[in-house]
């Protein structure tokens, strides 16, 4: 028999429930509107930025009428039809639209590479050598399928050392063996077998997968190469170095057409690859008719002069590109440095680090630390590299490597941090039953750990790296140049980055620097910032596919 609780008063209990669901509505929408206006003024702020480094105001009204019928409204009807009848094919279309243009810049990344630290020569001479270590990786994993732990490890790092370093004094490696032996060979060549002939085999190996076909993983091979021979024909005509073109030209055409082909495989959403086309042929038919009728566009700064010029004391003829290079390879320093030693650090603390005893508690102190570190100022980590590793490694003074391994240092925790959030959510279910099936431990990080974790340890790292390329205050402390005039050609030369120029851009007296060639200069930035984030989600999304 149900009993009344004494003095419970019903109408009093609904009203409080009636008050929490108003407060919690209340603070749903508060955040939303929190949420809204921070974004809306981040955006304020960069249209802002965005008008004054391209000046949209300048062109004639010839020029917009021009590139609006031509380009714009066909392009905008037909998203609009994809938005009220076919989203799916809107969706594959937006991606066949924004892949070239996201090649394109990723193309241009390594052709900078090409021309500044990397020469044909030397790409040529390193690409045989890693054929030779993944040679000897495929030859000795076909001879010993069961090797002891870490046995392959050791054959291809002994094989690495024989290819790059060889024996001082009495062997040369092969990388020096074949650039003292490639005087016969010009650049364009080099650069269609080093890096044309890698990206057909890549290409016709993935075809032949797709189609379970050799004949047609040939014929993708044989197109893809013809392609890069191509680009060297058009080279002239079209007024770019015809090594250079190898790179961006392939760089563009084979993951566009990878992604058209995979399309038209699968049979589904293929209308939408009509976006692409009517995009980029009314951008063709736009450059025309401006050509034809000599309309002038904006008068921007942010132009081809702007990226490939270096700075100047006239605004009108300022430039980024010393600054953007540096910036690239600061980047390179930081992955290779920062990202394999805090994933290791994580694998350790997490999977190897014991849990209990002295040890146990030494671990403890080591996370905490790291916690610590992560909220550390900047410009300490820019004192911290200024005394390890210009006054007691004796490294140059503002040099590339110095700047990367202290901005390294800066974001490490965070990848730390990032890293073992990653390796924490694995399910300990999936490591039993690893070892259940007589896996070393090694074994299951390797196998069973790292690939689940890998899309969590991206993300934290897209972060991280996001922050790397915008500090300035390290690179102040370290000696990187306000201004250089010539981008660097070896990762011990001194160096600017795009942050620390455009500090140097906003103490200038003119207005037109602080006012039209800083905005430039912070759009490069984002631009480069914003690419770096999508080749990473992109990375990410493929893990979390598989």
């Amino acid at each position: 028999m149900a009993t009344e609780t004494p003095g419970r008063d019903e109408s009093w209990y609904g009203a409080g429930e009636e008050v929490d669901r108003i407060r919690g509505a209340a603070f749903k929408w508060a955040c939303l509107g929190a949420t809204l206006f921070g974004i809306s003024m981040v955006f304020v702020l960069l249209l802002y930025v965005a008008v004054d480094a391209i000046r949209p105001f300048s062109a004639d009204a010839g020029w917009y009428l021009a590139v609006g019928l031509a380009a714009v409204v066909p392009t905008v009807a037909l998203l609009a039809y994809y938005v009220r009848r076919d989203r799916e094919a809107g969706w594959v279309g937006a991606t066949a639209t924004a892949l070239p243009a996201f090649c394109l810049l990723v193309g241009s990344g390594v052709a900078i590479l090409v021309i500044e630290v990397f020469p044909p020569h030397e790409w040529f001479a390193v690409v045989p050598a890693l054929g030779a270590v993944v040679a000897v990786w495929a030859v000795h994993q076909r001879v010993r399928p069961d090797p002891v732990e870490f046995e392959r490890f050791g054959v291809v790092a002994l094989a690495a050392l024989v290819a790059f370093v060889g024996v001082p004094g009495a062997v040369p490696s092969l990388e020096a063996a074949l650039q003292s032996a490639l005087l016969w060979l010009n650049w364009p060549t080099m650069m269609l077998y080093s890096f044309a002939g890698p990206i057909a085999l890549a290409t016709g190996i993935l075809i032949a997968r797709r189609h379970e076909s050799r004949r047609a993983g040939a014929v993708a091979t044989t197109l893809t190469f013809a392609a890069g021979v191509v680009s060297i024909l058009l080279a002239p005509a079209v007024g770019v170095d015809d090594y250079l073109l190898v790179v961006v030209a392939l760089s563009v055409a084979v993951p566009t057409a990878l992604y058209a082909e995979s399309v038209l495989r699968s049979g589904e959403n293929v209308s939408g690859l009509a976006l692409p086309v009517v995009a980029y042929v009314g951008i063709a038919v736009a450059a025309v008719v401006v050509e034809t009728y000599g309309f002038t566009g904006p008068a921007a700064w942010l132009d081809w002069e702007f990226l490939t010029e270096p700075h100047s004391r006239f605004p009108q003829r300022a430039g980024i590109y010393p600054a953007l290079v540096g910036s690239i390879m600061m980047m390179l320093v930081i992955v290779v440095s920062a990202f394999p030693v805090g994933v290791a650090a994580a694998l350790y603390l997490e999977e190897y680090a014991p849990d209990n005893g002295a040890t146990g508690r030494v671990v403890s102190i080591i996370e905490m630390n790291i916690g610590n570190l992560a909220g550390v100022p900047s410009v300490v980590y820019g004192l911290l590299g200024l005394a390890l590793f210009i006054r007691y490694a004796d490294m140059n003074t503002g040099s590339v490597v110095v700047g990367g391994l202290t901005v390294g240092l800066l974001i490490l925790p965070i990848v730390i941090i990032s890293a073992q959030e990653a390796i924490r959510a694995v399910p300990d279910s999936m490591r039993q039953a690893s070892y259940g099936m007589g896996a070393t431990r090694w074994q299951t990080v390797r196998n069973v750990v790292l690939p689940e974790a890998i899309p969590g340890i991206l993300t934290g790292t897209i972060l991280a790296f996001g922050r790397a390329i915008g500090e300035t205050a390290p690179l102040l402390m370290i000696g990187a140049a306000a201004v250089v005039f010539n981008a660097p050609g070896a990762f011990t030369e001194q160096f600017s980055a795009m942050p620390r120029q455009i500090f140097a851009w906003s103490s200038e007296p003119s207005a037109e620097f602080r006012h039209g060639v800083l905005a430039a200069g912070v759009v490069t930035l984002l631009v480069v910032l914003l690419s770096m984030n999508a080749a990473a989600i992109l990375i990410r999304n493929r893990y979390q596919r598989r």
